[in-house]
């Protein structure tokens, strides 16, 4: 079963919030994180990507001792809410429940990961979680049900951060021992966060002790029309021995898995999931981005061979491979928008 609890957060007291957050580490730029640190000395950046893990303890240290980031005086659980227009240029609302987790083995199949890690990320963070021994960013967490709360009534906590407003409540005890029962008996899969998620299993697995056995995740019930799943279309370098029928360009609803190069468009024959497909083909030198214009306008400047352009995957063909116990390739599946770093920290 799922152990939930609330918790007494770290949070910024600073005068404008949105100066001090900034997206998850592994999605932020080295242009971008030099526009961050110099946005505010306090920015969050400076704890998710310093210089060096022992630089990110010392500027925690120091910003609790001055009142830069303060501890809450009870535990509590809190309500997101993140408004948001997606790629597809839809305005949409996404909600869930932050909340203290308690990790488990993947063995013990009650967090369910869907994609396959690297082992690079997490020695990274592993350091970082070492020195610091607070948890910086949440995981992103799918419930698989139904959660509504209403009249909540003013934030006590909002920022803005690249086109989305994200907004925190406390829950009263009645809310969050309610919640907490709904979840307990439920299965729990990782959206976003399977380097952080191992990471907190392997730092508790050398530390031993309980405070090292919870880590800060953001649940969201999958029966709301703000969650989506876009997908994220590959570039490549080579794509030796691929090919396709021939197409027209497509509109915004792909007739299946297209491969565009040299200014042609062919449909791919597919079985399976679009990136499992293409993961089977083995492209070389491939990265990705979530925007199919962007994927093509690279390959007409000549910066990638080919752009394979995918399907978003449904979320219920997440669950059901996680549920056999299965992986996806890295990056099948982008939900957006991404959780914003810097609102609540977990203090270990």
């Amino acid at each position: 079963m799922a152990t939930i609890r609330p918790f007494r957060a770290l949070r910024y007291d600073v005068p404008a919030l949105a100066d001090v957050v900034a997206p998850p580490y592994d999605v932020i730029s080295e242009a971008e994180r030099a526009e961050y640190l110099a946005r505010s000395p306090y920015n969050v950046v400076h704890l998710t990507l310093p210089d060096s893990e022992s630089e990110a303890a010392r500027d925690l240290a120091d910003w609790r001792g001055t009142g830069v980031i303060v501890e809450e005086d009870e535990p509590s659980y809190w309500w997101l809410r993140q408004d948001y227009v997606g790629p597809d240029g839809i305005e949409r609302t996404r909600e869930g429940l932050v909340a203290a987790l308690r990790v488990e083995p993947y063995e013990q199949r009650v967090i369910l990961p869907h994609e396959r890690t690297h082992a690079g990320p997490k020695e990274g963070r592993l350091r970082l979680l070492r020195a610091t021994r607070t948890q910086l960013e949440p995981i992103f967490l799918l419930f698989d049900g139904t959660i509504a709360l209403d009249g909540l009534g003013e934030a006590d906590l909002a920022a803005e951060e690249g086109g989305v407003t994200a907004r925190l409540w406390r829950l009263d005890a009645e809310f969050g021992n309610a919640l907490t029962e709904e979840i307990a008996d439920a299965q729990l899969l990782i959206a976003d966060g399977h380097h952080r998620y191992e990471t907190a299993l392997a730092f508790h697995e050398e530390d031993g002790t309980e405070a090292s056995a919870w880590l800060q995740a953001v649940i969201v019930p999958t029966d709301q029309e703000g969650l989506t799943i876009f997908p994220t279309h590959r570039l490549a370098q080579s794509v030796d021995g691929v090919s396709g029928t021939p197409i027209d360009p497509p509109g915004d609803t792909l007739p299946g898995l297209v491969l565009y190069r040299e200014g042609r468009y062919e449909l791919l024959e597919s079985e399976g999931l679009d990136p499992e497909v293409v993961d089977r083909l083995a492209p070389g030198g491939v990265r990705y981005t979530p925007y199919a214009r962007e994927a093509v306008a690279a390959v007409d400047r000549g910066e990638a061979e080919a752009a394979f352009l995918l399907r978003p995957t449904r979320i219920e063909d997440v669950w059901a491979i996680a549920r056999r116990g299965e992986v996806m390739p890295q990056k099948s599946t982008f939900f957006y928008p991404k959780l914003t770093s810097g609102l609540l920290f977990l203090p270990l």
